[in-house]
């Protein structure tokens, strides 16, 4: 059983942030290279923020439906330590860099995740995420019941994440990690911009429910 609940926090934009994120004790940060979306920062500003993250806390890539050479120009300049597939790739398309991957599964009534998780036997983990029009789960939540009880690679929950929902999460699905975004940032406000506060209350609640398990 896992006993600690794995963090990351995703779509850093800011030192700052990246600071906090440490700080609170967050397992890993992710960088976003998906251009359309709002969190999205180039390779110069990724390599400033790389320079911060100290040693055992690995930085994490997100890419969508990247092409081959786009990503290997991001790991040329970049100490990235995992990467992760938010697109429609196929397994072939994600091995290969020599880097571990976690590959994104958009869930809905419908989807076989067994099945999913299958066709990406050399993953690290499979994160699920809400079912929306485009990539990401913007924020939402989804049913953890469609969850099946046992995955063949470890599960990384997703998804409208929160301090206020996150240990009920855990309690309910027991993920090896959470990934959160949206659910640390400041509201209302510019979307990448996240609030010390939140991670910590974030953080803080992880720790909780681990703890009630023991």
């Amino acid at each position: 059983m896992n006993t600690r609940t794995r963090v990351k926090i995703c779509g850093i934009t800011r030192e700052e942030d990246l600071d906090a994120a440490v700080n609170a004790g967050a397992d890993a940060i992710g960088l976003n290279f998906y251009p359309p979306s709002p969190r999205s920062i180039s390779i110069e500003r990724a390599a400033a923020l790389c320079k911060r993250v100290p040693p055992f806390v690995t930085i994490t890539g997100l890419f969508v439906n990247a092409e081959e050479a786009y990503i290997r120009e991001h790991l040329a300049a970049l100490p990235l330590g995992c990467l992760q597939f938010h697109g429609d790739e196929v397994a072939s398309q994600c091995g290969g860099y020599g880097l571990p991957y976690i590959k994104a599964a958009r869930v809905r009534a419908g989807v076989d995740l067994l099945n999913y998780a299958a066709s990406f036997p050399d993953a690290l983990g499979i994160l699920l995420d809400a079912w929306v029009e485009g990539y990401g789960g913007g924020g939402k939540t989804f049913d953890w019941d469609l969850i099946p009880q046992s995955l063949p690679v470890p599960l990384i929950l997703s998804g409208g994440l929160e301090a206020e929902n996150v240990a009920e999460a855990i309690r309910h699905v027991q993920p090896w990690a959470v990934d959160v975004s949206s659910g640390v940032e400041v509201t209302p406000g510019p979307k990448g911009i996240k609030d010390a506060a939140r991670i910590a209350a974030f953080m803080k609640a992880v720790a909780g429910a681990d703890n009630a398990d023991r």
